[in-house]
Order: C-alpha cells, then structure tokens, then sequence
C-alpha cells in the first residue's frame, strides 16, 4: 500500500475527504493528493501521523502495526494510557482480553484510568 492508500484508509475511517484533512492540517487543500507521485517532508509525515495517531513507520509501509510506539514512548506509561483513552473514546469495537467490551466496561475503564493519571500527575510534580 503507497503512503497515499493508507492516507485515504484513514481518512475514511474519519469519514472526511482528503481536500477536508489537507485544509485541517495547514497543508494546500491538493497536498495529500500531490503524494501519488510526491514524498512527503518528515515534518509534514509527522503532521499527519499525528493527526491520524498513527506511526510514520505504518504511513510509509514499514509496518502494519498503526500504532507502533519509539522507545522512548514505550517508556512513558502516560503516553501509553493516553492511547487507551483514545480507543475506549473511538466508535470502534474495544475488547479486553480478547472479550467485546460493554459501553458500560468502557465507561469504568476510563474512569480509573483518569483517576490513576491524575493521581500520577500530582505524585511527579511532587518530587
């Protein structure tokens, strides 16, 4: 899959249109369609790994994995919690060991995970 395929499964994913994603992040409204044929800037590749939450490394076919984490990401628990709460946000079926979660599940994972957060958060500025 080219950088632009996966730019395109992503964006409906999102349900919006290249020219809307294009215009969100900064770029010319036919940038991303300029990436058939064009490589993207590393800064403009971050961009839009960014906006999609997804790797680099799966925006130019390196990996599969979308949500592959640096080293220095897996190393940050709250980088890590932050991505949880990002899917347990999404529409997309979430599971837990392999078992659909309920809304209701979801809901309560949430929570504590906000509550442990806020808890770590204080704890490290106190040191």
């Amino acid at each position: 899959m080219t950088i632009l395929e996966r730019i395109q499964e992503l964006a409906r994913k999102k349900d919006k249109n290249l020219k809307e994603i294009s215009l969100e992040l900064g770029f010319s409204k036919n940038y991303l369609y300029s990436l058939k044929t064009q490589a993207p800037s590393s800064d403009k590749l971050a961009k839009i790994a960014d906006y999609f939450k997804v790797s680099t490394d799966y925006l130019l076919g390196r990996t599969d994995d979308k949500t592959s984490l640096s080293p220095k990401e897996m190393t940050d628990i709250g980088q890590l919690a932050d991505r949880m709460l990002d899917g347990l946000e999404s529409e997309n079926s979430v599971n837990f060991y392999g078992e659909p979660m309920s809304d209701e599940d979801k809901a309560a994972l949430k929570a504590a995970l906000l509550v442990a957060l806020e808890m770590n958060k204080k704890r490290s500025k106190k040191d």
